[in-house]
């Protein structure tokens, strides 16, 4: 939701959630609320998938299921990823619990969100299609550096995040 912001530029609102059931019978999730500069109405609805797996505590941070996401595209994705592995300090001497807390689970955050970008490839020798990217967020990713978009360049910034996490412990 923070990737879509209001028409005036605000992506804050509060939000109030709520299961509801589609048209064709199907469940989704919608959040709701105003938009904290202007004032406007914000709606997000969220297909749910068939199968809901339910997070499980201190587990993994996971999106998705095993198919690419409709609503994010590849370089949003990869945005994310890189928000996230931006906020993470290069060591975690001197930090509080807390602060090391954050910095795993921010880790964890960024390496899910580079799992994402991955499931758009067709294959593990391939790179991800520029068909993959529909946003102009991810556009603007995409063409500041295509390379960042090879399964190999991928899947090595995916272990290098992974053993990062491992060794945080």
């Amino acid at each position: 939701m923070d990737l879509r912001p209001c028409t005036c530029g605000e992506v804050r609102f509060e939000r109030a959630s709520s299961v509801i059931v589609l048209a064709d019978g199907d469940l989704a999730s919608r959040y709701s609320g105003t938009c904290e500069r202007c004032g406007s109405a914000r709606e997000f609805v969220f297909r749910l998938p068939p199968e809901i797996l339910p997070p499980t505590a201190g587990g993994p941070v996971r999106y998705g299921g095993p198919e690419p996401s409709q609503l994010i595209d590849a370089g949003e994705w990869l945005w994310v990823a890189d928000s996230y592995a931006r906020a993470v300090p290069a060591s975690l001497v001197g930090l509080t619990e807390v602060e090391q807390r954050r910095a795993r689970a921010r880790l964890a955050t960024a390496l899910a969100a580079l799992e994402e970008v991955l499931k758009f490839a067709p294959s593990e020798s391939a790179e991800v299609p520029p068909a993959a990217v529909w946003t102009p967020l991810g556009r603007s990713v995409y063409e500041r550096e295509p390379g960042r978009f090879r399964v190999t360049r991928l899947a090595a910034v995916r272990a290098v995040y992974a053993d990062s996490l491992r060794r945080m412990g």
